[in-house]
This record gives C-alpha cells, structure tokens and sequence, in this order.
C-alpha cells in the first residue's frame, strides 16, 4: 500500500483527481438544478472525437478534445435558442455529431484505437505532467468564474426568466456555464473515462440534495463527497488492482443507495 502511495504515477493520478473531484460537482449543481444534466455525457462524446483526431493528426489529444468541447458548448447553446420549446434536442443532436466524428476518426486511424480507448474508460494512472498543468489551469478558471459569477449562476439556475427580467444577461450567463462544463468534461474524460465523467458531474449532486438545507451547503457537500469518491476509488483501485474510473463511479453509486435508504429510513 505505503509502495503506491509513494510511486510518482499514483500521486500524479491523486492530484488529478482531487482536482477533477472539485471541478466537476462545482459545475455540476448548476447542471442539475436547470435539468441540463445530460450535457455531460454529450460533450464526453464530442471530446473523444477531438481526442481521436488528435491522434490522428499527430496534436496534444487532450488540448484537441477540449477544443471540440468548447465548440459544441457553443453549438448546443445557438441551438438551445433555436429550439427553445425543445431544448433538448440541442443535446441529442450534438451528442449524434459527436458520435459520428468519433465513429469517423477511429476508422481513418485503427493504429491508435487503443489508446483512444484510454479515454473511453479512464486512465488516470497514465497522466504526465502536462495533463496535471491543464486540470489544474482548468480548475483555477472554473473556481475562479464560479466565484465571480456565484449570484448570477444561483438566479438562473432557479428562474431563468425571472434573472432575465432583472436585466441579467442570460444569454451570456448560459454560454459562460456551458463553455466551463466544456473544460471540466475535456479534462476529466482521461481520469475517470467519457462513459463515466457525466458522473461526477451528477451523483455527488444528487447525494447533497437529500443531505443539505441550503444551496451553499450543497454546493460544499457535494465537492467533499465527490472527493471522498475519488481518493477512496483511487485507493481501492490500487490496492486490488481496479479500473480507478469504474471504481470511484462505483462508490459514489454506492453512498447514493446508502444516503437513499438513510433518507428512507428517518422518514418512516
């Protein structure tokens, strides 16, 4: 145990993750509270096309992804107001381009399918220094945004018409918080997987709306149980040998049923 604690790739891996697991509910609660929780998965799909042609076209994957990513992000907003009565099909439809691109790139590059894969399903343990200096830029810009935005970002996500009548710009709020879901879901995808970081986005959200009474409090909840995912999943993972991205999903699955069947029983 004291051996992986101590190796270089496992203390890269928890700083990464630490710093995932503080980006990604930060973002996530105002995802979820605007029922934009799918964006996740959406932006995942796109950025795993970039990374694709990253390796395609011989560019850093990672900074290739979140270049997709942020294109779509504004993609999904010009057709959220295309549609506005079915905003939700901005999401379905970016989220087919995305698969599509992928689909596309993989077959024109089959020599590199594998290690597109790592993204599919997480390769924390594989992070490099230039991985850590992009999760941790993209951290200090998402704390820092939120913070500067913290009024703004709590009146839209609990009446967006009524912030539009107050003279908030809305428009540029909702582009704001879809480009920063962007950052988090390019960077998180090669620690926890794109099939998997919709997760942190969402689970340690919805665990602290059954635990807490206000916003701030949830907003705090949720970033200190995501974090407790990732370093236990992380520890777990390399004590028995797991896949770290399956294995922290896993356990914020299971502290859901836990706090659900807790809820349960103190209201019966």
């Amino acid at each position: 145990m004291l051996d992986i604690l101590l190796s270089d790739f496992f203390q890269r891996a928890l700083i990464g993750g630490v710093l995932i697991g503080l980006t990604a509910p930060l973002i996530g609660i105002f995802l979820v509270l605007r029922r934009l929780s799918m964006i996740g998965d959406t932006l995942s799909h796109v950025t795993i096309a970039g990374v694709a042609l990253g390796f395609l076209i011989e560019v850093y994957p990672l900074a290739a992804g979140l270049v997709f990513a942020v294109l779509a992000s504004f993609a999904i907003e010009k057709l959220r107001k295309a549609y506005k009565s079915y905003a939700e099909l901005s999401i379905a439809i970016i989220m087919s381009g995305g698969v599509a691109l992928a689909s596309l790139f993989f077959t024109l590059g089959m020599g590199y399918n594998t290690d597109v894969m790592s993204y599919l399903f997480g390769s924390i343990y594989t992070l490099d220094t230039t991985d850590i200096y992009m999760v941790g830029g993209v951290t200090i810009i998402v704390i820092a945004v939120v913070v500067m935005f913290f009024k703004e970002f709590f009146l839209l996500s609990f009446e967006e018409d009524a912030a539009s009548v107050s003279g908030l710009p809305v428009k540029m709020m909702n582009m704001i918080i879809t480009v920063l879901t962007a950052l988090v879901v390019s960077t998180a995808i090669k620690i926890v997987g794109a099939l998997l970081v919709s997760a942190l986005l969402t689970i340690p959200v919805a665990i602290s709306l059954l635990l807490a009474r206000s916003f701030r409090s949830s907003i705090i909840l949720s970033v200190i149980i995501s974090e407790i995912a990732v370093i236990g999943g992380l520890m777990l993972a390399g004590v028995f040998n797991l896949a770290p991205g399956a294995t922290i999903v896993l356990l914020l699955i299971s502290l859901l049923i836990v706090t659900l069947v807790g809820k349960k029983g103190f209201t019966t």
